[in-house]
């Protein structure tokens, strides 16, 4: 898709990401064809429906580092990691997104901006083991959540 983008010669494009395991690096990648490069400048939206405070923030950091020109640090690939395993455990993909919604939900409710993680269809809901690898990425990545900033800002927005 980006080399047909910039087989086009089109520059009005903004790209963005659609690979749940590399979303980090696909914003950190100059993408050369020849001598058009191209960037993608944002990420998938699903992904992002939870830890969305530090995730924009994490967003704006990437596009500071790749502005600024210089070498990548090494510390972008362990955060790039870190994300796909958050996103695997929120959606599911061990047991083929079954629980995608399910898992959103619940990391929504843990924070307290849902009651539960009910769906539409009442047979979906998390899958097995699905709860405890949720705990487990809640635990180790304590740094992409944005527990602290929903906590201060639970009592306004939810009234």
């Amino acid at each position: 898709m980006i080399r047909a983008v910039a087989d086009s010669g089109r520059a009005d494009i903004a790209l963005y990401t659609g690979n749940d395991d590399s979303i980090v690096t696909d914003l950190l990648t100059t993408w050369r064809f020849g001598e058009r490069s191209l960037r993608i400048v944002g990420g998938l939206l699903g992904h992002w429906a939870v830890w969305t405070h530090k995730a924009v923030a994490m967003l704006d950091r990437i596009h500071a580092a790749v502005a600024d020109g210089g070498a990548i640090s090494a510390e972008w690939l362990t955060l790039a990691v870190e994300v796909t395993d958050a996103n695997a455990a929120f959606f599911d993909a061990a047991n083929r997104f079954h629980g995608c919604i399910a898992g959103i939900h619940e990391v929504l409710r843990r924070q307290g901006l849902l009651a539960g993680r009910w769906c539409l269809n009442p047979a979906e809901d998390l899958s097995l083991g699905q709860a405890e690898e949720i705990e487990r990425v809640c635990s180790a990545y304590r740094h992409l959540a944005d527990d602290d900033f929903v906590a201060a800002g639970l009592e306004v927005w939810i009234r």
